[in-house]
């Protein structure tokens, strides 16, 4: 019996030994695998593990550190919160060679080991120009795919100081080629000797696959030299540089690759902000973000507005925000949408999915958001829950025999309480005379004054539910169908909707800024531009259209009034 148990612990040692091991929530990843000495790569290192720092003291050895930060994301993943931190941390390498990143300790986690490939910096003489200027090109992928947005730096060094220069990057045959955003100037140490450097970036999108040359940059320029120089004249502060010519191996796109073709490094999908609560007839607000790295705005395709069934959807202008991270472009897209429900109940919001190309691993990826499942309560006015009536015959029929009895009882005492039954009459005929001659005395009051409002609505006009400063407060934070419902309200009574709101302004300023906010909200129109109208129109308030009452005739009625 016990050589049997030693058996079964063995087999159940070996069944546990050979299950696979899940993944740690940790991981760390270099935006580029090869640096230039003195460059510096920047690491990042993203964990699900809240208020833990990453231990950074193995890196110290091979690296400088420098520009740390850190960046917190939640996401909605199966009705739960999950929140996420990502650090940047910028590494400059001490030495060239391999070096190797050791596994960096991230509370009980560990992330895996990386590589970084350091080339020696390039000899001043070798780049075709002078020592005391010289050009080096950098590109963040040689071997891009067609359509493919390549980040490109060319990078001035010098010795001396500048007093004018020119510097030039022809754009190659079957691509497109155009500057991004401002130089940026730094300094490093070549040799023993410091260079001042000047980083110029390009965005390069081929257009077709094949070899490319990328062309030579050219730099033209004059030193800043002394009165001696001056003195004696000659080009002694004349100053030439030219680089070299790149090679690129761009590739076909796939076959199996998804459409809208999207080659990226990376694409991130997140909510920023994802209604709680919902009520029937109430716009709530839903953000997505998106981030795509390795894309320009032009490359990158809309993000469309959720098909939800019960409820109505208003989708604002997305916003961009491009930049140029570690020698690649990214952009930034954020889109805000209202969702206003129909009716009470459940209601599912379709998460955003998004297909792309990962061009680092060669394979299709889809980024997508989880579903968004909630539950809307019952609104007011039209959209509250309508009550349950129970027919009168049901409410006899549900007392039984008993009920039955009692009427049964009561009509019976009223047919033989003779004098009861001839004073109820009369009471009965009483009653209606009255209410005759009360409806008579209402017409004849109501022919008498009659409020007809701008709309053209009878009945006097109720009070207004919003004022300037809920109007105001309703631009500054709240969605578009939010101002709508402010302005509405400060009408007296509230119009209906927006086409009546126009209707009862005197000025053509508000009307047009009415029209703007008509246009933001439902036709695609500039969100930030509607706001600003309608701000600058009603800072003083509605003007309303005056409604003259016909002056009372000096002559007697044709018939008389009865």
């Amino acid at each position: 019996m016990k050589r049997n148990l030693i058996v079964t612990l063995a087999i159940l040692t070996a069944f546990w030994l050979s299950l696979p091991i899940a993944q740690a929530a940790t991981r760390a990843w270099l935006e580029q695998p090869q640096v230039v000495l003195g460059e510096a790569v920047t690491l990042n290192i993203e964990t699900g593990l809240a208020s833990v720092a990453p231990d950074l003291t193995p890196l110290m050895d091979d690296f400088e550190l420098s520009d740390q930060s850190s960046s917190r994301s939640v996401r909605l993943v199966n009705g739960q919160m999950t929140s996420r931190t990502l650090y940047a941390i910028t590494l400059t390498p001490k030495r060239s060679g391999e070096l190797t990143l050791p596994s960096l300790r991230v509370g009980s986690e560990r992330t895996a080991p990386l590589t970084l490939q350091v080339t020696a910096a390039p000899a001043p003489a070798a780049n075709g120009g002078d020592a005391r200027v010289f050009l080096e090109t950098v590109i963040d992928d040689a071997k891009p795919y067609v359509q493919q947005a390549v980040g490109v730096s060319v990078r001035l060094h010098y010795a001396v100081p500048l007093a004018s220069g020119q510097l030039d990057l022809d754009t190659p045959e079957g691509a497109l080629l155009q500057k991004i955003g401002d130089d940026i100037t730094s300094s490093r140490e070549i040799n023993g000797r410091r260079y001042n450097v000047v980083e110029r970036r390009f965005l390069l999108v081929p257009d077709r696959s094949g070899p490319m040359t990328l062309p030579a940059p050219r730099f033209v320029g004059r030193g800043a030299g002394g009165w001696m120089d001056d003195f004696l004249g000659g080009n002694s502060r004349e100053m030439r540089a030219a680089g070299s010519a790149r090679t690129l191996e761009v590739r076909p796109q796939p076959a199996s690759a998804p459409q809208p073709w999207l080659p990226l490094r990376d694409l991130r999908m997140r909510y920023v902000a994802a209604p709680q609560a919902l009520r029937a007839g109430e716009a709530a607000t839903l953000t997505v973000e998106v981030l795509a790295v390795g894309a320009t705005r032009a490359q990158l395709p809309d993000l469309p507005s959720p098909s939800v069934p019960g409820a109505q959807v208003f989708a604002e202008p997305a916003q961009y925000d491009e930049s140029f991270a570690s020698g690649t472009p990214q952009v930034r897209l954020t889109r805000r949408y209202s969702v206003v429900p129909n009716q009470a109940g459940p209601l599912l919001i379709p998460g955003p999915s998004l297909g792309w190309w990962d061009v680092r691993a060669g394979s299709a990826r889809t980024a997508s958001l989880p579903d968004l499942k909630l539950t809307v309560a019952a609104g007011s006015g039209s959209f509250a829950a309508p009550a349950t009536t129970v027919p009168e015959t049901a409410a006899i029929g549900a007392g039984g025999t008993d009920n039955a009895l009692a009427l049964g009882q009561e009509a019976a005492s009223t047919t033989t309480s003779g004098p009861w039954r001839w004073l109820a009459a009369g009471f009965a005929l009483l009653w209606l005379a009255t209410l005759v001659w009360a409806l008579q005395k209402r017409a004849v009051v109501r022919g008498r004054r009659t409020v007809v409002d701008a709309a053209g609505q009878h009945d006097a006009p109720a009070a207004a539910t919003h004022s300037l400063a809920d109007l105001k407060r309703a631009l500054d934070g709240a969605d578009l169908v939010e101002v709508g419902q402010a302005l509405c309200g400060l009408a007296a009574p509230p119009a209906r909707d927006l086409d009546a709101l126009a209707a009862r302004l005197q000025q053509a300023s508000q009307r047009d800024a009415i029209e703007g906010l008509r246009r933001a909200c439902w036709a695609g129109g500039d969100a930030s531009a509607a706001r600003s109208a309608i701000r600058e129109a009603f800072r003083k308030g509605p003007v309303w259209r005056t409604v003259v009452e016909p002056e009372a005739s000096p002559l007697p009625p044709l018939y008389p009034q009865r």
